[in-house]
């Protein structure tokens, strides 16, 4: 059994896979406290779902791509069954973690999307920086830059540990916080081998829960 706030379909509104029809599962609760934090209506309450109910409601949607959500997703031990289970139904999964909680775990054949928390987060210390040793180029590094401050400290941890080599790095501006041209315009001066992304669901929908 696993908490789940919602399980929706839309579109893939960030990393890699933006702008595809995905099935979202989001799980209940997360143990970090981010000051731009987006879905803090699941951090209580939820419904409780057997694995095989949470499969049969994303095979309603006919879609080949899940992402697995929160909260934090791995906050909940069944989670990474979750994880397996999809992946052996065929599904071609992604998982975001605040990269607080060890993925070490996670089934190889999901991409996970690791948000390494920034200074202005207020959960930089939370960084579980071991997660690093295991990721591989099927992975995403995702960063939420809120400031000059945040987008210097993100370029210093990429340089010195050698994340551009191999791995996509996500930049991508706090909504409501840093323009998005600004960001840009920093990337493309320091020649940064990132992706700066746009919350695409925010861009069409606003900030609307279940999108």
């Amino acid at each position: 059994m696993l908490k789940i706030t919602e399980i929706f379909h839309s579109l893939q509104g960030e990393a890699r896979d933006a702008g595809r029809p995905t099935v979202f599962i989001r799980l209940t609760g997360c143990p970090l406290r981010c000051v731009y934090c987006d879905s803090e209506y699941a951090f209580y309450g939820g419904e409780w779902l057997h694995i095989d109910q949470i499969l049969e409601q994303v095979a309603e949607h006919g879609t080949q791509y899940v992402c697995v959500t929160g909260g934090e997703p791995l906050a909940q031990k069944r989670c990474l069954e979750l994880l397996d289970r999809l992946c052996e139904a065929g599904y071609q999964v992604s998982l975001e973690t605040s990269g607080a909680v060890d993925i070490s775990g996670v089934d190889t054949r999901v991409s996970r999307v690791l948000d390494l928390k920034t200074p202005d987060s207020g959960e930089m210390e939370r960084n579980l920086w071991s997660n690093l040793d295991v990721l591989t180029p099927h992975d995403q590094v995702k960063f939420v830059v809120c400031s000059r401050a945040d987008y210097e400290w993100a370029r210093a941890e990429i340089r010195s540990r050698e994340l551009e080599n191999g791995l996509d790095i996500l930049f991508s501006p706090a909504w409501g916080d840093l323009d998005a041209a600004e960001l840009a315009a920093w990337v493309l001066e320091d020649r940064l081998n990132v992706r700066v992304q746009l919350q695409l669901h925010k861009i069409l929908w606003g900030d609307v829960a279940g999108k």
